[in-house]
């Protein structure tokens, strides 16, 4: 039972330091704002049953 509760242990210290990395991921790190030009073939304006 002792392997199992340091087991259990070892996931939660783990989960936690995955959870901490994505909250300061996405409280400290700010995205860059850039412009985004995509050209769409006129084929796709009609669908695909014409």
């Amino acid at each position: 039972m002792p392997s199992l509760f340091r087991f259990l242990a070892v996931v939660g210290i783990l989960c936690g330091l995955v959870y901490g990395a994505i909250y300061v991921l996405a409280t400290m790190v700010e995205p860059r704002s850039r412009e985004m030009s995509v050209t769409v073939p006129p084929d796709k304006f009609y669908g695909r049953n014409r």
